[in-house]
């Protein structure tokens, strides 16, 4: 049997990102105030931030500064879990629990023990899951699928969403106790471009070490590169910096990065945020009648899986208005990018593989 803690939980097999510490911003050292008040309880925290911020990285700090920082930190992607697998996943199997269980196996729970569990992307647990999750919150005990009796456990658990949970629990998505009983403690991290006192500070870290990975590139940022990354607005946060950074270290023949070499997109996130813009009460109102008025005549004409047609032509009409950017059309539909991505997979706009 594999040893999650090892996988999950060492230091060694941190991204670049994971290990981005730099609170250099008044609105970071506002958070790492925070974080360092909360940090030292057992209580559950929830963070919120936009897709790319840096949410995993607040979650080891909160491990970090707390008495469990010599046990496990297990990062799970709630949202890369499959229906049919995030109970076995999260809570363990027995042997024999279903078709292909030749072993017992424990679960996410479990392999956290004494330390903390990182619950990424929370929204996209599905409903039957929240209640157990809450189960489990609740009484610390977690059973196997297929078992009978329960298992103690002492975890503490951190969540984080880009989607507004009060939002997906008004629309029935997700279970409002459950949010309460993870909302004890709220972290919010700002985007990248809401703390601009970051960006050269973290442009230097992964120069740093993408430089000891590839064993050669520039050392430094002239001026203009620096005003050029300093102006930009960052859509994809510290994931879209570091690749920005990944990409010229690889390209730059020279000891340090110039303008020109830093590959930035082309939209102004300043000017374009994928917000829809604001519209008069009239006009809005007329939008929303004409469509209500086709969606009639398709209701009329009665074509088979129309809920399906429908919901994959609004995620094509938000990902073409966003450019193709996925993070941009989730934040714009309040949906997770993993939840679009599905979508975006099963109406053929963009390769599984990609």
């Amino acid at each position: 049997m594999p040893d999650r803690r090892s996988t999950h939980a060492s230091p060694a097999a941190a991204s670049p990102r994971a290990t981005a510490q730099v609170f250099a911003d008044p609105r970071s050292l506002a958070l790492l105030e925070r974080i360092q008040l909360v940090a030292p309880s057992d209580a559950n925290v929830l963070i919120v931030g936009e897709t790319g911020t840096g949410k995993e990285l607040v979650a080891r700090h909160v491990h970090h500064l707390s008495h469990r920082r010599d046990a496990p930190f297990i990062a799970v992607n709630c949202g890369a879990l499959s229906e049919s697998l995030v109970e076995s996943e999260l809570f363990g199997h027995e042997k024999g629990a279903f078709t292909g269980a030749l072993s017992a196996k424990p679960g996410w729970f479990e392999a956290a023990q004494g330390g903390t569990l990182f619950l990424d992307e929370i929204g996209d647990l599905p409903l039957p899951m929240q209640v157990k999750l809450l189960r489990v919150l609740q009484e610390r005990e977690v059973v196997r699928l297929g078992a009978r009796r329960s298992i103690p456990v002492d975890v503490r658990v951190v969540a984080a969403t880009n989607v507004h949970l009060r939002d997906a629990v008004v629309a029935g998505r997700f279970r409002e106790d459950l949010y309460y009983r993870l909302n004890v403690v709220q972290l919010a991290v700002p985007a990248l471009r809401e703390r601009p006192g970051d960006i050269l500070p973290l442009a230097h870290h992964f120069m740093r070490t993408y430089r000891e990975r590839i064993g050669h590139g520039a050392r430094d940022l002239d001026e203009a590169a620096q005003r050029k990354l300093s102006a930009y607005s960052w859509p994809g946060n510290i994931r879209e910096l570091e690749n920005v950074v990944h990409h010229a270290l690889l390209v730059c023949p020279r000891d340090r990065l110039g303008e020109a070499d830093l590959p930035l997109s082309s939209l102004d996130v300043q000017r374009v945020r994928c917000i829809a813009p604001e519209r008069e009460p009239e006009r809005a109102a007329n939008t929303e009648r004409v469509l209500e008025a086709a969606l009639r005549v398709l209701l009329e004409e009665g074509h088979d899986g129309l809920f399906e047609r429908i919901e994959n032509m609004v995620m094509r009409v938000a990902f073409d208005y966003c450019h193709r950017n996925q993070v941009q059309a989730a934040r714009l539909l309040g949906i997770s990018r993993n939840v679009l991505r599905a979508r975006l997979i099963r109406a053929r706009e963009i390769d599984a593989l990609k």
